[in-house]
């Protein structure tokens, strides 16, 4: 009859001020030289870009944390991006980055497309998810959008058959379309998430977005645990509107995780809260997950008031992946308690703070 009494000896040890959970850290063993500083290439890009990733250098110097930045000059409006600065991000295998704009029109191509493409940064990563504290239409969004960045109508393969009439290719692959999807199910495995989701036009498109499909059906096939199903794209624009709860993680060909990303974004908070980042096998670049616009806001720059917390949190995922865990929980923690207190925040979130407001807050808030 012993085992009927624990239940009352929990409750009077809980009474009492006793907790039977035992409180140990969650920690890891590094391997010896892990604490040493890594070099990380900086580009501060264009319009709101120096602002934010200025909040970025400022946050790290206060914690101190084991990274440090090689800065690198480089705007939209260039033809390429420097060789210098891909020559850095390959010694680094890390960079952060702001903004770039990219023209509209004209000859100029996207530099942002072309640092991709140099060094094969075939997966973009997008978390979208609710902050405490920062009221929104919807609750329990936690979205994940991880996106094909190399291929489709980004190929850029563009020319003018005859005057007036312009051909735009769409190049899908089974080469690029399964490790995409494999990158999908393998985080959400590693992370603990049980759905993915596969946005798709092949009602349309049978054969390209078809061929995308197909690579998404013979991946999940290998992951018997993750449910696995399928969302036509304008379906899916409309589902995020309504019922964006329901989503997990979604794997998607470029051009429609562009536009599902910053969906995403605006509907957990906005897209100057939402990190994000580029990886590839050997290589990756962080930086504010979903754009919609905000990098040349002429009137935030003149007024310093850029919402630097995308950033930051991009910069805490930076942390993670060089795995300096500890100083990432730090800034995350910090970060997410200044949005919580609701304080200082950005017109973007309903208030009237500085860039360097919101940063003084988040150095303050470091435990």
């Amino acid at each position: 009859m012993a085992w009927r009494s624990i239940p009352i000896l929990k409750r009077l040890l809980t009474s009492t001020g006793y907790n039977l959970t035992p409180s140990r850290s969650v920690t890891y063993m590094p391997r010896p030289g892990d604490g040493a500083p890594r070099a990380v290439t900086l580009i501060p890009g264009d319009g709101i870009g120096p602002l934010v990733t200025g909040a970025v250098e400022q946050v790290m110097e206060a914690m101190h944390a084991p990274v440090y930045f090689e800065r690198y000059e480089v705007h939209g409006d260039m033809k390429r991006v420097p060789d210098e600065v891909i020559e850095s991000i390959k010694r680094n295998k890390v960079c952060l980055k702001g903004g770039l704009t990219t023209p509209m029109g004209g000859g100029v191509s996207s530099l942002n497309v072309q640092l991709r493409k140099e060094l094969d940064l075939y997966a973009s990563l997008v978390n979208c998810f609710n902050l405490a504290g920062l009221p929104t239409r919807h609750e329990n969004v936690d979205i994940v959008v991880i996106r094909e960045n190399t291929e489709g109508e980004y190929a850029g393969l563009e020319h003018e058959v005859v005057p007036g009439v312009v051909e735009s290719l769409k190049v899908i692959t089974k080469f690029c379309s399964e490790r995409i999807a494999k990158y999908a199910f393998e985080y959400a495995y590693l992370n603990n998430r049980k759905k993915v989701t596969a946005v798709h036009k092949a009602n349309i498109m049978k054969l390209a977005d078809g061929l995308f499909l197909e690579s998404c059906r013979e991946v999940a096939t290998k992951y018997p645990g993750i449910k696995y199903n399928e969302v036509i794209v304008d379906n899916c624009c409309m589902q995020l509107v309504s019922k964006p709860e329901q989503f997990d993680v979604m794997v998607t060909p470029n051009l429609y995780g562009n536009l599902v990303a910053n969906t995403a974004a605006g509907i957990a908070g906005g897209t100057g809260v939402m990190p994000g980042g580029n990886v590839g096998a050997d290589h990756a670049v962080f930086e504010q997950g979903a754009s919609a616009g905000n990098v040349g806001n002429e009137k935030l720059v003149q007024q310093k008031k850029a919402n630097p917390v995308a950033v930051l949190l991009s910069s805490a995922m930076m942390l993670r992946h060089l795995q300096f865990p500890s100083f990432a929980d730090r800034l995350e923690t910090a970060v997410k308690k200044v949005i919580s207190e609701g304080k200082y925040r950005t017109k973007d979130l309903g208030g009237i703070s500085t860039t360097q407001e919101v940063v003084d807050a988040v150095i303050a808030a470091l435990d």
